[in-house]
């Protein structure tokens, strides 16, 4: 549950981190940059504490994944972005791609624990 944790707090790292990219208008200002840095910083450290219980493939399909949709609705909600039909669909697919990833690691530790 721990490592869940740690993701959860890269995935929101990793988002705001995104959002600044754009505010930092090619690095250009410099405050939302410095930020940037720090976040993405906070978030590779994040997700290196919850790979330590959570496999490679799950913690990061699940930190791109979500992030990435994250990153989307903030475009929406912050920027006035407007996200297609295709774009959408984009999101779907991904999010569907991680829920996929999950219930078959869930089946193959529920497979190791009764062999044990």
């Amino acid at each position: 549950m721990r490592g869940y944790i740690f993701l959860f707090v890269a995935i929101l790292f990793e988002i705001a981190g995104s959002a600044l990219l754009k505010l930092s208008d090619g690095f250009t200002n410099i405050i939302p940059t410095l930020f940037l840095i720090l976040f993405y910083g906070l978030s590779f450290t994040a997700l290196i504490f919850a790979l330590k219980t959570i496999s490679l493939s799950i913690g990061y399909s699940i930190w791109a994944g979500l992030g990435t949709a994250g990153t989307a609705l903030v475009g929406v909600f912050l920027f006035n972005e407007v996200l297609t039909g295709i774009n959408i669909l984009g999101l779907i697919v991904i999010i569907s791609g991680v829920v996929i990833m999950n219930v078959k690691e869930t089946a193959k530790n529920k497979d190791e624990a009764h062999s044990t």
